[in-house]
């Protein structure tokens, strides 16, 4: 008997990290101690109100059945709230938002409701792989719009032909960004609103990151415009809850409108227990300030590893990545010496960016994510300054 994955399945790319898991794995069985910067999973554990909120809930519910697909009213409520408070954006209850299994889910099914085959999704390069791979699933095609150094790290709307324009259904922008670190201004919003709106865009903001920034609050899209867009976020990275799997979607009422039919064939939602603990979450900014000194402590340690060794370094204002440019190497490279040299499991690049129009845009990049501890940071930041080899 034959089986056979189909082309959308088989057009999935292998794993990037084989190479360097083959070096982690030797240097584990000598006994090297490897300090991983690789995946942006937080490690911390989640806050103990969350978790403790989670345990009452389960009780609370232990007959409630099936919850709703769209997010109970409370979960629902508790979003309005946080936005009004956080970006003084006041959303309509039952129109403007849906409940998500966490912002990975949403991401990539939110392509099925809108695209017919064809049509064209605006993908950032480099960008979270939901974006190209949801596209991909849903029958589309990818246009990918070049994040570099030499645009400040935003797309040229420019660059983008009338021929794709024509078919551009979507347009799917990250900001704070992973993996370059870049914040979004809002003349950079405004900008993107009205190209959108004048090719009939939908306008898709992925902003996880929001909560994570260092000097000044990071903007929403919807600071900006409700109208023709979306903006998807979660709970992962601004509470380290990204086992829990919740999230929201929220924006134009016709798009949360047809999203919602396509949800209701999907899932069955998330659980009500964790809805509950997400809540208890949104209620509390303090550990929220906490995580962000922890995460500015290392994001200073290691920027200060690199300076003293003579790499070209920047200070980021939000997420807990640094987009680290390589030095007389390819990304992949320094990250296969970082590997075997210091015992430093970092990204390289180029697994975040297609080459488009000649450049490979993560080519000379490594992420570093900052979820160690202060004191693993610490130990990674001596073995680079100490290392022979630059």
């Amino acid at each position: 008997m034959k089986i056979e994955a189909n082309n959308k399945v088989k057009a999935i790319g292998g794993y990037a990290f084989d190479e360097l898991d083959k070096i982690k794995n030797e240097l584990i069985k000598k006994g090297v101690d490897i300090i991983d910067f690789g995946i942006g999973d937080p490690t911390i554990p989640t806050p103990e109100f969350i978790r403790e909120s989670a345990k009452k809930a389960i009780d609370k519910h232990k007959c409630s059945g099936y919850p709703l697909t769209l997010g109970s009213a409370e979960y629902i409520d508790a979003i309005c709230k946080y936005t009004k408070k956080r970006f003084n954006v006041t959303l309509t209850p039952k129109t403007q938002i849906l409940s998500n299994l966490g912002s990975k889910e949403s991401i990539f099914n939110f392509p099925l409701a809108f695209l017919n085959p064809g049509d064209i999704v605006l993908c950032p390069n480099p960008g979270y792989p939901p974006y190209e791979r949801g596209t991909i699933f849903a029958g589309g095609k990818v246009h990918f719009m070049n994040l570099t150094k030499e645009n400040n790290f935003y797309p040229d709307f420019d660059k983008i032909s009338a021929t794709v324009l024509k078919k551009a259904k979507i347009m799917w922008i990250n900001y704070p960004n992973n993996p370059t670190s870049q914040i979004a201004t809002k003349d950079f919003y405004k900008k993107a609103v009205a190209f959108c709106h004048k090719n009939n865009i939908i306008l898709a903001s992925d902003e996880p990151y929001s909560e994570i920034y260092f000097d000044e609050p990071s903007i929403s899209l919807l600071e900006i415009e409700t109208e023709g867009v979306v903006v998807f976020n979660s709970f992962s990275k601004r509470s380290a809850m990204t086992g829990y799997r919740i999230g929201w979607a929220a924006g134009d009422e016709r798009i949360i409108s047809a999203f919602k039919k396509l949800k209701a064939n999907i899932d069955s939602g998330t659980p009500n227990f964790i809805q509950e603990a997400a809540i208890t979450a949104l209620s509390d900014e303090n550990h929220v300030k906490i995580m962000r000194k922890e995460y500015r402590e290392k994001r200073d340690i290691l920027i200060n590893a690199f300076y003293k060794i003579g790499f070209e370094t920047n200070i980021p204002k939000a997420t807990f990545y640094l987009w680290q440019r390589a030095k007389n190497k390819t990304g992949a490279e320094f990250a296969k010496q970082l590997l075997k040299e210091c015992g430093i499991l970092v990204s390289p690049g180029e697994i975040f960016a297609t080459s488009n129009d000649g450049i490979n845009p993560g080519n000379d990049y490594v992420r570093v994510a900052l979820v160690p501890s202060i004191e693993k940071t610490k130990e990674a930041a001596k073995r680079i300054i100490n290392a022979k080899i630059w």
